[in-house]
């Protein structure tokens, strides 16, 4: 193991902390808020720590797969443990293990909040709502993909990292240097966000609501800074979100694809699956509503569809933003926002869930399995896009949904011991391994975690940062052969 690759990386990571913080710093002190002393403390601290982790050159500069797994992790921990200073030496929340469960739900882009209520939420100064957005912008790509563009690490040891943070069943390079396709793939990133800023302004929503808009739909996030979510934003404004949430949720793969007059291979087979479910989700949704009644949620035609395509957006994206309290909705519209909660976004997007491009491939795989009892003999390759799936990607993809099903039930047993019902512990375990935010019952749109016990915040804490680095790093960093010589 190089230590001391890993050491200087982390502390790379801080220093760039300590940048990102400066944001919320320039916030406080605009609005006089005494949260400024909090960023300011917070950033000297990752200044201090990030130069002593800096100091001394590694003598070896190689990144095995090995290193690549557990930097990421340890980054995403370390950048949580650090991210959260704010809001402790800010008096915001009760204990650090709230402000730790705060601030991974921020980076990992899940939403969930320990904040009991939303007057709560909006009392909050203005510094700590901009951290809080601005910590899903920041995890929505990917802290290490920015840092990528500048590390002076080869290409192959940048790739063992992408491989690591990218959400997805297989990561490609968009150019021949890795370097290069982070600067893309931020560059994408950072346009998009900007467009729909620039739209949220020309729509009406003020300056500071706009941003915070922003920074939290890029990143598929889902934290509000209004105590009725989106409900209060106008019907532009809604649909304009939408069509983001939407927009984030596809593979950045494909805008690059776009941009380079390839609409033909921009449109892949996971892109298309992703737009059938979502409209799919939309029309059985509106439908049931309809059918129980439209008049007792109080909607007209129009109304149901809005608020129907806002919440299928909103969860199959993980964004986890409400404009309704979709938990009064019928059962059967319930449980469709839950499958979806499960499918989530394309591979290679901000959002979270298991991914399309997984649940195609299981599925295919399944069906293949079905033919080879009845035939045999019957040799049968599984296909994306007119190409073979690699042998390798599909035991990567059977290991992954082993190891999702089993952290999966052993979660949910652990918060059990809380005593809560069984739609509030499944649907929170769902909400946090997906990375989606609000779930059904106490967890559900006008609900939060704040009730839960320290153990099951630590417990959801692991879930949140599991799902959002695809499992296996987090594994490879608490596996004991990885600090075996």
């Amino acid at each position: 193991m190089n230590y001391s690759i890993i050491k200087r990386t982390l502390g790379a990571l801080l220093i760039f902390e300590a940048v990102f913080l400066a944001l919320p710093l320039v916030t406080a002190a605009i609005y006089w808020e005494e949260a400024f002393f909090s960023f300011l403390i917070s950033i000297a601290l990752c200044l201090g720590v990030g130069k002593l982790c800096m100091l001394g050159k590694p003598k070896k500069q190689t990144i095995y797969n090995k290193e690549g797994f557990v930097i990421v992790a340890l980054s995403w921990v370390v950048l949580s443990l650090f991210g959260a200073l704010p809001f402790y030496f800010s008096g915001v929340t009760g204990s650090y293990v709230d402000a730790l469960f705060e601030t991974v739900s921020g980076f990992t882009t899940t939403g969930a909040t320990i904040f009991p209520d939303g007057a709560t939420i909006e009392a909050l100064p203005k510094s700590i709502l901009l951290w809080r957005s601005f910590t899903h912008w920041v995890g929505g790509m990917g802290v290490l993909v920015f840092i990528m563009a500048f590390l002076p690490l080869s290409g192959a040891q940048n790739l063992h990292m992408m491989k690591a943070e990218s959400p997805g069943p297989q990561v490609g390079k968009l150019v021949p240097k890795v370097k290069q396709t982070a600067k893309i793939l931020y560059l994408i990133y950072s346009a998009m966000t900007l467009v729909q800023l620039v739209i949220l302004l020309c729509g009406g929503m003020p300056v500071f609501d706009a941003i915070n808009a922003a920074f939290a739909t890029a990143g598929t996030g889902g934290f509000s800074i209004k105590a009725d979510g989106f409900a209060g934003y106008s019907n532009f404004l809604q649909v304009v979100v939408t069509v983001f949430m939407l927009l984030f949720s596809i593979n950045f793969n494909s805008y690059y694809l776009i941009s380079k007059g390839k609409w033909k291979d921009a449109f892949t087979t996971e892109v298309k699956a992703f737009l059938a479910i979502v409209f799919t989700a939309i029309a059985l949704i509106t439908a049931n509503l309809l059918l129980n009644g439209i008049i007792d949620y109080g909607y007209s035609f129009g109304e149901a569809v809005r608020h129907t395509a806002f919440a299928v957006a909103s969860i199959i994206s993980t964004t986890g933003f409400v404009t309704e309290n979709f938990d009064l909705w019928p059962a059967f519209s319930r449980t469709i926002l839950v499958v979806l909660m499960f499918i989530g976004a394309c591979a290679g997007s901000t959002g979270g869930g298991m991914k399309v491009s997984r649940v195609i491939m299981l599925s295919k795989e399944a069906s293949h399995e079905v033919g080879r009892i009845l035939h045999p003999k019957q040799v049968k390759k599984i296909t994306m896009d007119k190409r073979v799936v690699d042998h390798e990607i599909v035991r990567s993809l059977n290991a992954y949904f082993t190891a999702y099903v089993l952290i999966f039930v052993v979660s949910l047993l652990l918060i059990s011991l809380d005593g809560h019902d069984l739609v509030t512990n499944f649907t929170s375990v769902a909400a946090t391994i997906n990375n989606v935010g609000p779930g059904l019952a106490l967890v559900g749109p006008v609900g939060s975690f704040s009730f839960f016990s320290d153990f099951s915040k630590i417990v959801y804490i692991f879930d949140m940062l599991a799902g959002r680095l695809e499992i296996f790093p987090m594994l490879v960093l608490f596996s004991v052969n990885t600090w075996k010589k």
